[in-house]
């Protein structure tokens, strides 16, 4: 099965996959790699290559375009590795890569995280006619 690897500034990523966790049940197949406040690029760099060590089929998902893990990550596919990378990851993403593997889907990522982003006040008011 795809692994998913979760990166981000900080605890982001842990603390994502204890989400999804807690909606999906345990996850095997999502890892998270957080790039710590005392870690510069080399560091996160190093603890992502273990983290891929021996992995032949993988998804990340990064927290921030721009930001040191995805400019890390996107710095290995420029070289030349075959890296697929999304950035700006949330819940929806994590739990449409989840259900897309329980069905043997490939999920549409990046959809699936834009429709989670919602203004519930404008559906509550849609739906209740004010």
């Amino acid at each position: 099965m795809t692994k998913l690897i979760l990166i981000s500034h900080g605890s982001f990523c842990v603390e994502l996959k204890k989400s999804a966790e807690l909606i999906m049940g345990p996850q095997d197949d999502i890892l998270a790699v957080p790039l710590l406040p005392n870690e510069g690029p080399e560091d996160f760099q190093k603890k992502f290559n273990d983290t891929i060590a021996g992995l032949d089929d993988f998804t990340v998902l990064a927290d921030l375009m721009g930001g040191t893990p995805a400019n890390v990550v996107s710095r290995m596919i420029m070289e030349g590795q075959n890296i697929d990378l999304y950035a700006g990851m949330n819940l929806p993403m994590v739990i449409s890569f989840i259900n897309g593997a329980m069905i043997d889907m490939a999920p549409n990522l990046v959809d699936d995280g834009k429709a989670g982003v919602v203004h519930i006040n404008d559906v509550i008011a849609g739906t209740t006619g004010n």
